[in-house]
């Protein structure tokens, strides 16, 4: 089986088929589109297949119109827009609304990552999804109807702007998906928590920037743990620590050190040897929820250069673990895992998980940088009571991942 017919029969294997492919047209809204963003591996599978090669498969879904806040000199976007017909448009508005007075697509996907943006003291880039999500939220208000929105990554860099984009989801009425393709890739072993199963404590490794990456791992111990018994409530406190303050930690906390050697047994890049020796800039983000789930979330750069994620059920002898897999190169295969849930929200008008997941990750990534900023401070976190159930269905991409040696890279 060739790596296109691979794909297909994962995908339609993990997502069973709905209507036949038909004329969805979708507003494609983002920030930047050059080779390997996050715009050229989501949009580029819609106009140019999973396998970005020209041919089949390909979501059922279609790119209506496009609109790029910047276009470097390496800029894909008007050759591939060119290429398939898609038209650019100078606005948020015209892109929603084909160029017309009022709404137009089925759907809108909405990519604030990478790009020419400035960093605040805290070390995140102020990308504007928010204010990119008020322009396509106006246009729904201005035309009485609105249409399911996928928001790539973190909801915001800000805690009150993350929040405040569910609020008006729900005031309008729309499906609204978000979220890192993390969580919805491959797995090694094929695992997922039991629903409804008791946990105590849970552990996460990952490696690159508190911001970028810091999401992405937030989001994978997210995408677990909240299919605990009594469904997610929310974080009581965070805390960020830093160099020497993570191995002291570790030393002294023997669940977190147990957790973390099952977690990074599952790695498919972890260096031999004394690996934290490796690690210079080592960080791991402190979770404890308002249930009494304790969590902890390393970021070990220099050691690892994938995803790992392990928990303590209660009454089991030994952790449960898994990976989950990224490609680190093209065609970047787990972005086509995002894309299916994806598309399940624009066929049935339905996120396939809750937007609270990522809501959460989003809100407890910029108050654990708050907490560095503070002296790396534990912090109260009363507005990160966050309820929601997860669904009893998984909604990763089941089996084993295509070219499972290729890990993904920094």
């Amino acid at each position: 089986m060739d790596r296109r017919q691979f794909l297909s029969a994962s995908l339609s294997a993990a997502f069973a088929p709905g209507a036949a492919a038909d004329d969805r047209k979708i507003a494609a809204v983002v920030t930047v589109y050059r080779p390997n963003s996050h715009a050229d591996v989501i949009v580029g599978k819609y106009l140019e297949g999973y396998n970005q090669d020209g041919r089949p498969p390909r979501p059922a879904s279609r790119i209506a119109s496009l609109y790029v806040a910047q276009t470097p000199a390496n800029d894909m976007s008007r050759a591939m827009a060119h290429k398939h017909g898609v038209p650019i448009y100078r606005t948020i508005y015209e892109a929603l609304t084909l160029g017309g007075d009022s709404l137009a697509v089925d759907g809108v996907l909405l990519i604030g990552e990478h790009g020419d943006y400035p960093v605040n003291d805290k070390l995140q880039t102020l990308y504007p999804r928010f204010e990119m999500f008020l322009e396509i939220t106006d246009v729904f208000r201005r035309s009485g109807r609105a249409v399911p929105v996928f928001n790539d990554k973190h909801l915001s860099y800000s805690w009150i702007k993350a929040r405040r984009m569910v609020e008006i989801a729900r005031e309008l009425k729309f499906p609204f998906m978000a979220g890192s393709s993390i969580p919805t890739t491959y797995r090694r072993p094929d695992w997922d928590l039991e629903w409804g199963a008791k946990i105590h404590r849970a552990v996460a490794a990952s490696y690159s920037g508190l911001d970028v990456y810091g999401f992405h791992l937030l989001e994978s111990l997210q995408a677990v743990i909240e299919r605990r018994a009594g469904g997610e409530t929310g974080i009581r406190s965070v805390q960020c620590l830093e160099h020497g303050a993570v191995w002291d930690y570790l030393d002294r906390t023997p669940w977190a050190r147990r957790l973390l050697d099952a977690a990074l047994a599952r790695s498919m890049t972890l260096e031999p040897g004394p690996w934290r020796e490796r690690v210079k800039e080592p960080a791991v983000f402190l979770l404890e929820y308002r249930d009494g789930l304790e969590a902890a979330a390393f970021l070990l750069t220099g050691a690892v250069r994938d995803f790992t994620v392990a928990i303590e059920r209660e009454g089991a002898s030994e952790p449960e673990s898994t990976l989950m897999w990224a490609e680190g190169r093209r065609p970047y295969w787990h972005f086509a895992c995002l894309i299916a849930n994806i598309e399940r929200m624009f066929e049935t008008g339905v996120p396939p998980y809750p937007v609270e997941r990522t809501l959460l990750a989003s809100m407890a990534l910029d108050w654990l940088l708050e907490s560095r900023i503070q002296g790396h401070r534990r912090l109260e976190t009363p507005m990160l009571e966050v309820r929601y159930q997860a669904p009893r269905e998984s909604t990763y991409c089941r089996g084993l991942p295509p070219r499972p040696q290729a890990p993904a890279s920094g």
